[in-house]
């Protein structure tokens, strides 16, 4: 890499971390439980608004995994998801009545949460509708994983995002609190990707699935970005640029092999679409605050007047991160 490119970069994280620092004024402390996390817990950072009915599966995921603490950021809901979080003992959170498109869709928030908090730990930074997973994790805690990172010199993990819905209409089978989201929408595009690499930041971009056959299809390239690196040995020089599709240090972005191997990877079942998706879908392009003027949300909007049916001949049902991994969508690396 050249040195002007370097400097840019370094100037570029300067400028994210000082943002984040002047954007905690945004944050009021509603529930701050951060004493008691201790040294080597693993975090789970989220930003959320009106997700009360997905939280309590959320939370027992994330637990059944090994995640010791839950630091949330609370984008003024007014369907009861502050209180319940509040009454959870893991749980720390922080609300705000400021814009979400103006703390570049909950990053700086995020990345202010993590300097205060997370260095040092492992953190994950996933959405209250992604579900992680990883090799071997029916098997194997989230903290084998990390400890084997630790053991490897590994500080990032990538993931790569896989939208997961129901035959049939989205509205079909209602979703009820506390039930597994993925018993409805368990099936994935098992192809349709594209990939590419962004040369500046050295991360790789992908695109495709559902959401760029059905919603997108004469733009796919608008299609929203599937490359994520949820899980980073946090440190305080550290900070995501854009939600969890990039990092600086630059460094922190190549979780792939450039020389024709696999890097262990993982991937993040995004249960979006459920019937509560067309409400969801309608309040945030009320609300505007999403990237592009928020143009996901008109695509949503425009393809839900005909009732979509993601399903299609190619879907494949899910199995486990096995069947995840033989598709090419994962992968164990030389983790044994």
């Amino acid at each position: 890499m050249g040195v002007w490119k370097s400097y840019r970069l370094r100037l570029a994280r300067q400028r994210w971390r000082l943002r984040a620092w002047r954007k905690r004024r945004e944050l009021t402390s509603v529930g701050d439980r951060t004493g008691a996390i201790g040294r080597r817990d693993i975090l789970v950072f989220s930003t959320l608004r009106n997700e009360r009915i997905r939280l309590p599966y959320f939370l027992q995921y994330y637990r059944d995994l090994g995640v010791d603490h839950f630091l949330f950021v609370d984008n003024d809901s007014d369907d009861g998801s502050r209180e319940y979080l509040c009454e959870q003992k893991d749980c720390s959170v922080w609300t705000t009545r400021h814009s979400y498109k103006r703390a570049r869709f909950g990053v700086d928030w995020l990345n202010w949460l993590q300097w205060r908090h997370g260095h040092g730990h492992w953190t994950l930074v996933v959405d209250p509708d992604e579900f992680f997973v990883y090799p071997f994790c029916d098997t194997r805690s989230i903290r084998a994983l990390t400890d084997w990172l630790d053991a490897s010199s590994i500080r990032s993990f990538g993931a790569m995002l896989l939208d997961m819905y129901p035959k049939g209409r989205m509205d079909a089978q209602p979703y009820r609190e506390g039930g597994d989201p993925l018993e409805i929408a368990n099936w994935f595009d098992s192809g349709n990707y594209t990939i590419s690499r962004n040369w500046l930041y050295g991360n790789l971009w992908i695109q495709g699935g559902p959401r760029a056959r059905v919603f997108f299809p004469d733009n796919p390239q608008h299609a929203p970005a599937l490359n994520k690196i949820p899980l980073v040995r946090w440190d305080r020089q550290y900070t995501y640029v854009s939600s969890t599709h990039m990092l600086l240090p630059r460094g922190l972005n190549l979780v792939y092999d450039e020389w024709g191997g696999e890097k262990a990877s993982g991937c993040l079942l995004h249960a979006k679409f459920l019937d509560t998706f067309a409400g969801k879908s309608e309040e945030e392009l009320e609300r505007g605050q999403h990237y592009a003027n928020s143009h996901e949300y008109r695509a949503y909007a425009a393809g839900l007047q005909d009732d979509p049916d993601l399903w299609c001949k190619w879907s494949e049902k899910y199995i486990n991160w096995r069947q995840l991994e033989i598709l090419g969508l994962m992968s164990k690396g030389n983790w044994a």
